[in-house]
C-alpha cells in the first residue's frame, strides 16, 4: 500500500482462484470498482491484495489509476510450479502492461 501511495498509475498482477480455467486473465480497474475478495483469497501475506486495495480506498490513498490483473491458477499447493497456461497468460499480461505504458 505504501508503494502505490501518491502514484499516478500502478499495475498489480496476482494469482487468483475463481473456478475459471487455468490461465484465464481477469482485469479490474480498482480506481473505479471494488475488487472481488473471493478471487484473491490465497495469499502468503497477512491479508490479500483485494483487502489492501480496499483499505487504501478507505484511507483515500489509492493511486490515480490502479489496474489489477488476476491470472487464474491451477493449483495453490505449496511447492507447485506455475502451469503452462499461467505462464502464457503472464506473457500476455506483461505485453498489455507494456503497451499501456507506451500510450
Amino acid at each position: 500500500m505504501e508503494c502505490w501511495k501518491n502514484k499516478e498509475m500502478v499495475f498489480v498482477v496476482d494469482a487468483v482462484s475463481s473456478n475459471a480455467n487455468a490461465g484465464t486473465v481477469h482485469f479490474f480497474d480498482a480506481s473505479k470498482e471494488k475488487i472481488p475478495t473471493n478471487f484473491f483469497n490465497y495469499s502468503s501475506h497477512l491479508f490479500s491484495i483485494a483487502e489492501a486495495i480496499e483499505l487504501s480506498r478507505t484511507l483515500n490513498q489509492l493511486p490515480q489509476q490502479l489496474l489489477v490483473f488476476g491470472i487464474e491458477g491451477r493449483s495453490f499447493e505449496t511447492g507447485n510450479m506455475f502451469s503452462s497456461e499461467m505462464v502464457t497468460a503472464a506473457d500476455s499480461v506483461i505485453e498489455n502492461i507494456l503497451n499501456s505504458c507506451e500510450r
